[in-house]
C-alpha cells in the first residue's frame, strides 16, 4: 500500500488503489482537497475504481483577529445568542480549538439553551460528534439559501464565517428578523497554509485517520500539465474559492468538471467553464455518483 505524503511531493504520481471494477472503472479523476480532508473522497471514488490523484489548493488559517473570535465565543459561552449557525465544517474545527483553549469539549462552549443550525453533512457530522445537537438543517439544497428557506425568524445570532463568505446568509437572517452578529473564524488561503497559522482539522469522515490510505499527489505545475496532455477524465471542486484557483491554473480544463454544489457551479460558469455534473448531496457518494453523470452521460 502507498503510503500518503503530508505535503506535496513530486509530480510522478503515485498509483492509488482503485477496485477492479464499479461505475469509474480505468477514471483518473483529481480532487481539489488536501489529503486530510479528503480521505472519505478517496475511499469512495477508489471504490467505484478510480484512480485519485489530489491537488490540494486552498488552506485555511486562524483569523487575524483573534480576539474578536475570542469576544464572541465567550459570549456564546455566556448565552448571549438564541442560535449559532454555521456553514460549513471549518468553521467548526475553530470552535474545537477555542473549545480546547478553554480546557472543555465543544459541548461545554455552546449552552443548552442555544440552538445551532448547520448547513451541510459534513458540518452536522462534526457537531453531533462533539456532543452537539443540531436543531435545524435545510430541507434539501446544502446551502444558504436552503437554510433560509426553513429559518424561523427572529432570534439573537452569532454567525461565525470566513473570510470571503458571502453576505447571503447574514442579510437572509436578518430580513427574516434576526440580530444577527458576525465574525471571521478563518481566512482561506493558497495551500499550504503558513504552519504557525494553518487550522488543525479532523479527517473529513468523522474518524481518526487524517490521511487516505493510498493516492498520488500533485503539484500546480504537475496538475497543468497533466489536465493539458489528457490524462485527467474528471476533476472535482468542492468550493468556490477551489473553482477559481482551478482556473487560473488551468484555464479551461479540458477534463468533466464536477461540482459539489449550487453556489459552486455558479462560480464556475461565472469564470466561463463547463460544469458537466453538479451532486446531488455534498457528500462523497453524491460526488462520485456525479463523476459518474459526467463520463457517461445518458
Amino acid at each position: 500500500m502507498t503510503q500518503p505524503s503530508p505535503s506535496p511531493g513530486p509530480d510522478t504520481p503515485r498509483s492509488g488503489e482503485p477496485s477492479g471494477g464499479g461505475p469509474l472503472a480505468g477514471a483518473r479523476v483529481l480532487v481539489t482537497r488536501s489529503p486530510e480532508r479528503a480521505a472519505a473522497l478517496v475511499d469512495a471514488l477508489g471504490r467505484a475504481g478510480a484512480e485519485t490523484v489530489l491537488l490540494p489548493l486552498i488552506d485555511f488559517e486562524r483569523a487575524p483577529d483573534q480576539h474578536a473570535v475570542d469576544v464572541a465565543c465567550d459570549a456564546l459561552a455566556a448565552g448571549a445568542f438564541d442560535w449559532l449557525v454555521l456553514s460549513s465544517a471549518t468553521t467548526v474545527h475553530v470552535l474545537l480549538e477555542k473549545a480546547a483553549d478553554r480546557g472543555f469539549g465543544l459541548a461545554g462552549l455552546v449552552p443548552e439553551g442555544t440552538r445551532i443550525a448547520a448547513i451541510g453533512p459534513a458540518t452536522r457530522r462534526l457537531l453531533e460528534s462533539g456532543g452537539l445537537t443540531v436543531s435545524l438543517v435545510p430541507a434539501g439544497e446544502q446551502s444558504a439559501a436552503g437554510l433560509l428557506g426553513v429559518w424561523p425568524g427572529g432570534g439573537r445570532i452569532l454567525l461565525p464565517q470566513a473570510d470571503i463568505a458571502a453576505a447571503t446568509l447574514a442579510d437572509g437572517l436578518r430580513a427574516a428578523g434576526g440580530d444577527v452578529s458576525t465574525v471571521t473564524a478563518y481566512r482561506t488561503v493558497d495551500y499550504p497554509a503558513a504552519a504557525e497559522r494553518r487550522l488543525a482539522v479532523q479527517a473529513d469522515d468523522g474518524g481518526a485517520r487524517h490521511q487516505p490510505p493510498s493516492y498520488s499527489l500533485l503539484t500546480p505545475e504537475g496538475a497543468a500539465a497533466e489536465i493539458a496532455a489528457g490524462r485527467i477524465d474528471a476533476a472535482i471542486a468542492a468550493s468556490p474559492s477551489a473553482v477559481r484557483r482551478l482556473s487560473a491554473l488551468a484555464g479551461r480544463p479540458g477534463c468533466r468538471l464536477v461540482v459539489i454544489g449550487r453556489s459552486t457551479a455558479e462560480q464556475a460558469v461565472a469564470l466561463g467553464l463547463d460544469v458537466a455534473a453538479v451532486a446531488d448531496e455534498p457528500t462523497p457518494d453524491g460526488l462520485v455518483a456525479a463523476v459518474a453523470k459526467a463520463l457517461n452521460p445518458p
